[in-house]
C-alpha cells in the first residue's frame, strides 16, 4: 500500500495543485486529507472546490471546525474571511467529515492528537516561545489505545516522523499551503518552515512496518504572497514568499 497525505492547505490552491501533480507522477492513488482546508487570507472557495471533486479520505481540523462551530462575528482572522467565501454546500460537506477515522484497518488519522484538534502532539512550545519536539513519554501518552502501526496528524505544519518504543510510527506531513504562521496558544510563538515549498509525505507499507517519504514541491508561491498581500496579510504573505515569519 502506497498513500499520500497532505495537511493544512489554508486556502492555498495553487499550492494544492501542485502536490496533487506531484502525487500523479509517482502514481499514488490513495489521499489522506488531514484537515485545516479552507481558512486564511487566500482561495477557500476555489481551494474547497478541488477537494471536494478529490478522490480522497479527509479528517476535520480544528479551523474546519469554527467554520461550522461559530457564528462568523466570532470566528478568527483566518476563519471569518473564508467563511464569506464558502456557500452551504461547502459547509454541509465538511459537517459530515469526522474528526478521526482508521483507513482500510491500518491508519489512524486525525488533525492534532486523538483527543483534540488544538494540541501539537509531536512539538511542544515553551513560555519563552520556543518550539521543540515533545518529550517521548508525552508523545506515547496521546497514542495509548491506538493499535495502528502508522498514525498520522498534523496542525503544527511541521514534517517529522516520530517512532515510538513499541515500534508504531507517527508522522506529520508538514503543510501543504501555509509555510509560517504567528499563534498565541499555549504562549506566543512563530512556525517556521524555512523555504516556500508545499509540503506532503508519501507512506508505502513494508510489511509490519511503514516508510516515510517527505516531499517538498515548488510552485507559483509568489502568486499566493502576492495574494495575501493584496487580502491584508503581510506575515502570511513573508511566509508563503520565503518559508519565514518577516
Amino acid at each position: 500500500m502506497r498513500i499520500a497525505a497532505i495537511a493544512d492547505i489554508h486556502g492555498n490552491y495553487l499550492a494544492l495543485e501542485a502536490v496533487r501533480a506531484d502525487i500523479r507522477s509517482h502514481g499514488i492513488e490513495d489521499i489522506i486529507n488531514l484537515g485545516d482546508m479552507a481558512s486564511g487570507a487566500l482561495d477557500a472557495r476555489r481551494t474547497m472546490d478541488r477537494l471536494m471533486a478529490l478522490d480522497a479520505v479527509h479528517v476535520l481540523g480544528n479551523h474546519d471546525r469554527y467554520l461550522i462551530d461559530r457564528q462568523p462575528a466570532t470566528m478568527g482572522s483566518w476563519d471569518r474571511p473564508a467563511h464569506a467565501e464558502l456557500d452551504e454546500s461547502h459547509l454541509g460537506w465538511l459537517r459530515a467529515i469526522p474528526a478521526t477515522r482508521v483507513f482500510q484497518g491500518e491508519v489512524f488519522l486525525c488533525h492534532a492528537t486523538p483527543a483534540s484538534d488544538e494540541v501539537y502532539w509531536l512539538e511542544r512550545v515553551h513560555p519563552d516561545g520556543t518550539v521543540a519536539m515533545a518529550d517521548l513519554e508525552s508523545i506515547e501518552t496521546a497514542a495509548e489505545g491506538i493499535a495502528q502501526r502508522l498514525i498520522l496528524c498534523a496542525h503544527s505544519h511541521m514534517a517529522r516522523a516520530v517512532r515510538l518504543r513499541d515500534g508504531r510510527l507517527i508522522v506529520n506531513p508538514g503543510s501543504v499551503g501555509c509555510p509560517g504562521y504567528r499563534d498565541v496558544h499555549p504562549y506566543p510563538h512563530v512556525v517556521e518552515a524555512g523555504s516556500p515549498d508545499a509540503r506532503y509525505a508519501i507512506l508505502e507499507s513494508m510489511g509490519d512496518d511503514w516508510s516515510v517519504t517527505f516531499r517538498h514541491v515548488p510552485y507559483d508561491h509568489a502568486a499566493m504572497a502576492a495574494l495575501a498581500r493584496r487580502n491584508g496579510k503581510p506575515e502570511l504573505a513573508s511566509a508563503l514568499a520565503t518559508g519565514w515569519i518577516r
